[in-house]
C-alpha cells in the first residue's frame, strides 16, 4: 500500500516571511550560516520574530556539506537557549542541519523536537517539505542520507526575494539539483500519479524557467517559479525517494567537495542513459517513463529510445546554457586522484539509500563505468 503524505503548510510568494509572525514562537532559534548573519539577513529574521514577541538566538556556524560537528555544536547551542521554535535559513545545509539537530535535541530531552520553520534561500534542495537530511562525516568521508518523517518542517516559506541575490553559477546548480530531483522521483520504483503531478510540474518550470533566473537573478517572475519548481520537486522525492545519480553525487560531493548540485549536473546525463538502457533491445519501464518527459517538453522522436537520446541532448544544451561543466576535471579535480577513488565512491554509491529505489538494479562495476564517463578523454 502506497501513501502520498504532505505534512508542511507552504506559504509563498513575495513577502511571505512576514508570516512567520503567525507561528507563535516564543523563544526561536535561527539556524545559519556566516554569510546570512553578515549580510544582515539573519538579524532582518530576528527582528520580524521579534515584532511578534519571540526572543532569539542565532546560530550561525553552518557550513557547506553540514559535518556531524556541526550539528553537535547546533544542539549545544539549543540546550542553552531552551528554544520552542526552530527557524533554518538557508540552502540545504541550513536546513538540514536544523532538521537533524531539532530531532536529537528533541529526542535528547524526551520529547518531539521543537516545531521547526525553513525559510530557503536558494531554489534547489527542496529540503523545506522533505523527510530527508544529508550529514557530512568528515574523517571518512561520506555523505549520509537520513530519512525521518518527524524530520518534516512544520512550515515553509517560500520568499522568491531571498534568492534574488544568489550568484549565476550557483542558482544553475541548484536548478539542475531541482531537475535530477524530479526526473529521480518520476522513474523511482515509488512513483505513484501524486508524486508523478508534482513531478512533473517541477520539470515543467525548470525547462521554462531557470535559464532566465541564471541570466537575471533579478527576474522575480523567474525566481518564483523556481523557487516553487524545488519545493514541488521536494515533495515529489520525499514521497518516492530517489536514484542512483543522487547516491553517485553523494560520494562524490564526499571526496571532492564539488557541489551538490553541480554532482547532479555532471552525473544527469549519464544516469538517464543507463537507467534508460539504450543499449539493449527491449524497452524498459524506465525507458518509457523518460520518454513521456521527453513528450511533455515537446522534444521529439519516432521511438522512445529516440525521444530519450533527444531529452539526453536537450539536458546537456541546457546545461552549456547555463554554463554547466561536463567533466570533473573541469572542477578541479585531478584525473589520476578522481580515478583513483571510483572503486570507493561506487561502493559507498552502493550502500547509499538512494540505490534502493532506482529503476534499474546497478552493480558495482557499471557505477564505476558511469564515473570513469566523467573524465575528459575517458578512463585511460
Amino acid at each position: 500500500m502506497a501513501h502520498f503524505l504532505m505534512s508542511t503548510r507552504i506559504h509563498m510568494g513575495q513577502s511571505s516571511l512576514e508570516e512567520i509572525k503567525g507561528l507563535g514562537m516564543k523563544r526561536a532559534y535561527i539556524i545559519c550560516d556566516p554569510f546570512m548573519k553578515k549580510c544582515g539577513r539573519a538579524e532582518e529574521l530576528a527582528s520580524i520574530l521579534h515584532e511578534a514577541g519571540a526572543e532569539t538566538e542565532i546560530f550561525s556556524d553552518v557550513v557547506p556539506d553540514p559535518s556531524i560537528e556541526v550539528v553537535t555544536a547546533a544542539i549545544q547551542g539549543m540546550k542553552k537557549f531552551g528554544p520552542d521554535g526552530i527557524v533554518a535559513l538557508g540552502g540545504g545545509s541550513a536546513i538540514d542541519t536544523a532538521k537533524a539537530a531539532g530531532q536529537l535535541y528533541g529526542a535528547m530531552n524526551g520529547g518531539a523536537r521543537p516545531m521547526l520553520a525553513a525559510v530557503p534561500t536558494t531554489s534547489g534542495t527542496g529540503s523545506e517539505v522533505t523527510s530527508f537530511a544529508v550529514i557530512s562525516d568528515t574523517q571518512a568521508q561520506v555523505k549520509y542520507a537520513l530519512r525521518d518523517q518527524a524530520m518534516v518542517p512544520d512550515a515553509a516559506f517560500l520568499d522568491p526575494a531571498l534568492t534574488a541575490s544568489v550568484p549565476p553559477a550557483i542558482t544553475a546548480d541548484t536548478g539542475m539539483d531541482v531537475l535530477t530531483h524530479a526526473l529521480e522521483a518520476y522513474v523511482s520504483t515509488k512513483a505513484d500519479d501524486f508524486t508523478d503531478a508534482c513531478a512533473e510540474k517541477a520539470i515543467r518550470l525548470v525547462w521554462q524557467y531557470l535559464e532566465r533566473a541564471v541570466a537575471d537573478g533579478s527576474d522575480m517572475e523567474a525566481r518564483e517559479h523556481m523557487h516553487n519548481a524545488s519545493c514541488l520537486a521536494g515533495i515529489a522525492f520525499s514521497n518516492a525517494s530517489l536514484g542512483i545519480c543522487h547516491s553517485m553525487a553523494h560520494a562524490l560531493g564526499a571526496a571532492f567537495h564539488i557541489p551538490h548540485g553541480r554532482s547532479n549536473a555532471l552525473l544527469l546525463p549519464h544516469v538517464v542513459a543507463y537507467n534508460a538502457a539504450l543499449d539493449y533491445k527491449d524497452e524498459s519501464r524506465a525507458l518509457l517513463r523518460y520518454a513521456q518527459i521527453a513528450q511533455m517538453l515537446g522534444i521529439g522522436g519516432a521511438t522512445p529510445k529516440a525521444a530519450v537520446h533527444n531529452l539526453i541532448r536537450q539536458i546537456r544544451n541546457l546545461m552549456k546554457r547555463i554554463n554547466e561543466p561536463f567533466y570533473v576535471t573541469d572542477c578541479r579535480v585531478e584525473k589520476e586522484a578522481f580515478l583513483e577513488q571510483v572503486p570507493v565512491m561506487a561502493q559507498k554509491a552502493m550502500q547509499d539509500g538512494c540505490t534502493e529505489t532506482n529503476p534499474r538494479v546497478p552493480e558495482p562495476c557499471e557505477l564505476e563505468g558511469l564515473y570513469r564517463e566523467l573524465c575528459k578523454g575517458g578512463s585511460v
